[in-house]
C-alpha cells in the first residue's frame, strides 16, 4: 500500500522522529533540652519557598526506594545520629566551605566529619559535639529536618501559645522542651514536614524509626526543589487542565550558543536531527519505574492520560517542553511560522525548522504497569495503517518512548548529548552509528563536550533509525 502525507504531516512526523545533616548529648545538639534555652543557631541562608502540599502523601517506601536509587542510601533501624547527619547532607547535597571546624568529639578523620561540618556551618548542627556513635532522637530528627529545609525562621516566629497548640497533636509534652523546639516542632507539623502518620513516634526519647528518618530526609529534598518534579497523577481530576496549562505555557526553545553547534552539524548533513530541551523540567524519577513519551499534539497527551485511566494505570505526570529541529526541504512548499513551528533558511535553499513539541515522563506505580505501557500503546496508539480505527487522537506510526533500563520487548540504541547551562541538545542513534553522531558535532565545534549513553526504546521507533517507515 502506498502512503501518502500533507506536507505538515511529513514535517511533523520528521520533527517527532529525527531526534536521533548537631553535636553533644542528643538534647543540647538541637537545643532541645529544657536546661539549655540558650543554645545558639546559626543564621542560616534566606528561606527557599516551600513546595506546594502534594495531593498525595509520599510513604516512607518511596523515600527509601528514591534515596537508594539517586544516592545509595539505605537507612536502616537504629540509625545513629553520624549517619543520619551523612546521609541528610549527602542526599540534600551539602557541601562543607573550606573553613575547618574543630569538633570536640569528631575529628577531621572521621567518615562523618565533612557532613557535620556542612550541617554545623549551614545551622543544621548547633553545637560543637556530635557524638555520631549515639542513637538519634526522633524529636532531634524533625529539628535538623526543620533547619535543613529552610524553615527555621518561619519556626522562629510561632508565638508559645501557638507552637503550643501545635505539639500538643504529639505524645510529648510541650513542657519538656524549650522554646525553640517547641516552635520547630509547631513548624514540621504545620508545614507538612512531619506528616500525621508519623505523630505518634514523638514520645519522649525515642529513637527515629528508618522510615521516619527517610520521610524527614525526603521531604527536605522536596522543600529544596531536590525531589521528584511532577504536575500530578494521571488518576488526579486536574490533571488534563495541569497538563493542557503546561502545554500553553511552553514555547520553542532557542539558545544561540548550543544551537550554533547542532544547526551547523545539520546543515551539514552530519545529524538527521536533534531536540532541545530545559533541565530545569527533568522530573527525577526513580529510572527502573519510569518512562519517557514524546509527541507533539496536546489532544494525544489527553486521550492518552485517559486511556491509561481506564486501563488501571496510575502514574506521576511530568510535562518536559521539547523543540524538535529537522532539515525542512524546499521542494516540500513554503514551511510558513506558527507557534507550533519556525524556520531558519539555510544555505542550500532549505530551511531547518524548529518544532514545538513535548515529553511526558511517567512514574509508574510498580515495575509491572511499566511493563504493560508498551502493550496499551501497540493497542490503542500506534497507527497501522491510513485512517486506522480505534486509536487515540495523533497516533503515530511509530510511536517514541524509552527508558533508562532495560524491558523486554525493547530495543537498545544511543543518545548523543550536550549540555550548555540548562539547554541540551540531544540526537538519538544506533548505538554503532554514534561515533560518527559524536564525530559530526565534534567537526563542528572540536571543544565540545558529547555525553553518550545507551538506553531502551519501543521497536518501532528503533525500526524509524533503521529507516523503515512503519
Amino acid at each position: 500500500m502506498t502512503v501518502t502525507y500533507s506536507t505538515r504531516t511529513k514535517t511533523l512526523l520528521a520533527s517527532a522522529l529525527a531526534a536521533t545533616l548537631l553535636a553533644g548529648g542528643p538534647a543540647a545538639a538541637f537545643a532541645a533540652a529544657p536546661t539549655d534555652a540558650s543554645a545558639a543557631v546559626p543564621i542560616a541562608a534566606p528561606i527557599a519557598s516551600p513546595a506546594p502540599a502534594a495531593a498525595k502523601e509520599i510513604a516512607a517506601s518511596e523515600y527509601a526506594a528514591f534515596l537508594k536509587d539517586k544516592f545509595g542510601i539505605t537507612l536502616s533501624a537504629g540509625v545513629s545520629r553520624g549517619e543520619f547527619f551523612l546521609d541528610l547532607a549527602r542526599a540534600a547535597q551539602l557541601a562543607p566551605a573550606e573553613d575547618a571546624v574543630a569538633f570536640k568529639d569528631l575529628p577531621a578523620t572521621s567518615p562523618y566529619y565533612d557532613a557535620a561540618r556542612a550541617l554545623y556551618q549551614t545551622g543544621v548542627l548547633a553545637t560543637d559535639t556530635v557524638n555520631a556513635p549515639n542513637a538519634l532522637i526522633a524529636v532531634n530528627a524533625v529539628q535538623a529536618a526543620v533547619r535543613a529545609a529552610g524553615l527555621k525562621e518561619l519556626a522562629y516566629t510561632y508565638p508559645k501559645a501557638k507552637a503550643e497548640a501545635a505539639v500538643a497533636k504529639l505524645p510529648i509534652r510541650a513542657a519538656s522542651l524549650d522554646a525553640k523546639t517547641v516552635q520547630e516542632l509547631a513548624a514540621a507539623i504545620d508545614t507538612g514536614l512531619l506528616p500525621a502518620a508519623y505523630y505518634g513516634q514523638l514520645k519522649p526519647g525515642a529513637a527515629v524509626s528508618a522510615d521516619l528518618a527517610n520521610v524527614l530526609i525526603g521531604k527536605v529534598l522536596v522543600f529544596k526543589g531536590q525531589f521528584k518534579h511532577y504536575v500530578g497523577y494521571v488518576s488526579d481530576s486536574d490533571i488534563y487542565a495541569q497538563l493542557s496549562d503546561a502545554y500553553a505555557e511552553s514555547k520553542i526553545i532557542q539558545d544561540e550558543e548550543l544551537q550554533k553547534i547542532v544547526d551547523a552539524a545539520l546543515e551539514k548533513g552530519l545529524v538527521t536531527g536533534y531536540n532541545l530541551k530545559d533541565s530545569r523540567f527533568e522530573p527525577n524519577f526513580v529510572e527502573s519505574l519510569t518512562l519517557v513519551y514524546g509527541h507533539s499534539d496536546l489532544n494525544h497527551a489527553l486521550q492518552l492520560i485517559g486511556l491509561l485511566r481506564g486501563e488501571g494505570i496510575d502514574a506521576k505526570v511530568q510535562f518536559e517542553p521539547k523543540t524538535s529541529a529537522f532539515v525542512y526541504l524546499k521542494e516540500w512548499g513554503e514551511p510558513g511560522v506558527s507557534e507550533q513551528y519556525e524556520v531558519k533558511q539555510i544555505a542550500n535553499g532549505n530551511y531547518i525548522e524548529y518544532a514545538k513539541e513535548y515529553d511526558i515522563a511517567f512514574e509508574f506505580a510498580t515495575a509491572a504497569d511499566k511493563e504493560r505501557f508498551n502493550g496499551i500503546i501497540g493497542a490503542y496508539a500506534k497507527k497501522n495503517e491510513e485512517n486506522q480505527a480505534g486509536l487515540i487522537a495523533g497516533s503515530w506510526w511509530q510511536p517514541l518512548y524509552y527508558s533508562l533500563t532495560p524491558l523486554a520487548d525493547y530495543n537498545e540504541i544511543t543518545n548523543n548529548k550536550i549540555q550548555l547551562g540548562r539547554y541540551y541538545a540531544q540526537s538519538f542513534s544506533l548505538k554503532e552509528q554514534s561515533k560518527a553522531v559524536v564525530a559530526g558535532f565534534k567537526q563542528v565545534d572540536p571543544n565540545v563536550k558529547v555525553e553518550t549513553y545507551d538506553f531502551w526504546t519501543d521497536v518501532p521507533f528503533y525500526n524509524y533509525l533503521n529507516g523503515e517507515s512503519k
